[in-house]
């Protein structure tokens, strides 16, 4: 090869390498922590934010941590693999950022909701699909008993078969019947159950061009501070993130 058309070859190489990382095409993970609330705000979202942080620092994951919708825009979502919507409640988004995020989901984006995200957007259908069920109403913080279903699953795999865990167990008005469940509670277990044999806690889907994984653990402090439930959140976090 002549000298000439190396260099040619090296500078087609080089602007072919600059325009990839321009448009946010490389190997980095990039993870949006949304954390917005227009109802109940669970105290325990710092600790979420903080364990989320950490926990993608040591797989090499790039966060940005919000409560600023406009970042439900096409341009701002192009930069993501995955949405976790932690413990948000309420209407967080408006038509326009609905619509966006869709769009973002259909190009294959991921979604992971924490715990209150089913407590999230009631009037946006498409959203419920997408998170899998909506919250009705919970009792008391309390221990239970929680069977896994599928230890196949990245957020399952270090799980006990059955897990004893304190937490706030959501009872929930809506299930699609399109998710697969990886954890459900025995309702025998504590006081307060309303969903029956058939309570998830935890599930999995492909929907709509993109991945979702729900838990609805996560309402106290110390959750983010258990080993168990936080390899639960990165085997969930891989999943969407196609990993």
């Amino acid at each position: 090869m002549s000298k000439t058309k190396f260099t040619i070859l090296l500078v087609s190489i080089s602007v072919f390498l600059i325009a990839g990382t321009c448009n946010g095409q490389s190997d980095e993970i990039h993870i949006l922590i949304f954390s917005k609330t227009a109802g109940f705000r669970h105290s325990s979202i710092e600790a979420g934010i903080m364990a989320l942080e950490s926990l993608a620092k040591k797989e090499g994951y790039v966060t940005v941590q919000t409560e600023d919708a406009s970042i439900f825009n096409d341009k701002e979502l192009k930069r993501f693999n995955a949405v976790i919507f932690l413990n948000t409640t309420g209407d967080v988004l408006d038509l326009d950022q609905q619509a966006d995020f869709e769009r973002f989901i259909q190009a294959g984006g991921g979604y992971m909701g924490i715990h209150a995200a089913s407590d999230t957007e009631y009037d946006w259908e498409w959203y419920g699909r997408l998170a899998g069920a909506y919250f009705k109403s919970h009792p008391k913080i309390q221990p239970a008993k929680l069977i896994v279903e599928n230890n196949a699953h990245p957020a399952t795999n270090s799980l006990p078969p059955v897990w004893q865990k304190t937490d706030e167990w959501y009872n929930f008005g809506y299930i699609s019947d399109q998710i697969n469940v990886l954890i459900r509670i025995d309702e025998k277990s504590y006081e307060g159950g309303e969903n029956g044999a058939y309570h998830p806690m935890s599930w999995y889907q492909e929907f709509d061009g993109g991945r979702s994984f729900y838990t609805a653990m996560g309402h106290t402090e110390e959750s983010y501070q258990d080993p168990l439930y936080m390899q639960h959140i990165s085997g969930g976090l891989k999943f969407v993130i196609k990993k």
